[in-house]
């Protein structure tokens, strides 16, 4: 069995009982799905998140590996990927414990517990009075400067998040009160890093991104602007070069997008031509 705890959580846990101790867990359940559930807990006073990961089955295996897809065994990937970001000084929830069991390839049990990102709002959520009252150019505009600036230096760094939505994407409250955006990122249970990234992994990420800000009414010139700031460099030089990138990114959101439509997950807002 592979084990970590940081010392506030060695205080209460040993390392022999971690699994278990994790597992017995109860607090408020954020998502449960097949063999995975995320909940919020809290451990002598102090609030955590704790995602438990109950073995992906054969079948899931299996499916990936017909797919040429690396499975997604456990919570090791996810504590990697907070463990990493942590050290290159981008915000995400910090690991306080992680443990694996030593069990089949399939049902291998795991869990990672990670602080609490205190008064942080998803983008998600800040974005949701907009659709009654838009916002302020300004503060569009800070959003969109914000976000391409978390995007490059995410990705300046070797990591894809393969979900990587606005959702995940968590504003720091006190920031906000000041029409900032300081920006954290969680839910990295399917992040990878790379010493570079594959275009086609910057291509799936920044569709991704893009789809989930379709209905927000940001412009083509919105857009052109994403691309300078994300690429930090002078737009017609990148469109010159790299034109075709950036027209098959704003084509798969599109795609994104009618699939969101005929699946009820979007809000129809979007009318095209953007691109």
């Amino acid at each position: 069995m592979t084990v970590y705890l940081r010392a506030d959580v060695s205080k209460l846990w040993s390392e022999t009982e971690a699994l278990e101790r994790a597992f017995a867990l109860d607090g408020e359940v954020f998502r449960e799905v097949a063999r995975r559930k995320t909940m919020r807990v809290e451990l002598d006073g102090r609030a955590y998140f704790v995602k438990l990961h109950d073995g992906v089955g054969w079948l899931e295996v299996i499916k990936n590996w017909v797919q040429f897809k690396r499975p997604i065994l456990g919570a090791e990937n996810e504590y990697e990927a907070c463990r990493d970001l942590e050290k290159v000084g981008i915000r995400a929830p910090l690991a306080a414990a992680f443990a694996t069991d030593d069990g089949s390839y399939a049902s291998r049990r795991s869990f990672v517990l990670c602080d609490e990102l205190k008064d942080h709002t998803s983008l998600e959520d800040v974005v949701e009075p907009w659709f009654e009252h838009m916002a302020s150019p300004l503060t569009r505009l800070r959003m969109l400067v914000a976000v391409a600036k978390f995007a490059r230096e995410f990705h300046t760094h070797g990591f894809i998040h393969r979900d990587f939505y606005i959702c995940h994407l968590l504003a720091e409250g006190v920031a906000l009160k000041n029409d900032e955006f300081d920006l954290a990122v969680l839910d990295l249970h399917r992040a990878r890093r790379f010493d570079v990234v594959p275009e086609r992994w910057l291509r799936r990420d920044l569709a991704a991104l893009l789809f989930s800000t379709l209905d927000l009414g940001y412009t083509r010139r919105d857009w052109l602007r994403f691309i300078r700031v994300y690429t930090g460099r002078p737009l017609r030089a990148e469109l010159r070069e790299r034109g075709d990138f950036w027209q098959s990114v704003y084509l798969r959101a599109e795609n994104l997008y009618q699939e969101g439509l005929r699946k009820g997950l979007v809000k129809g807002l979007y009318g095209g031509g953007a691109s």
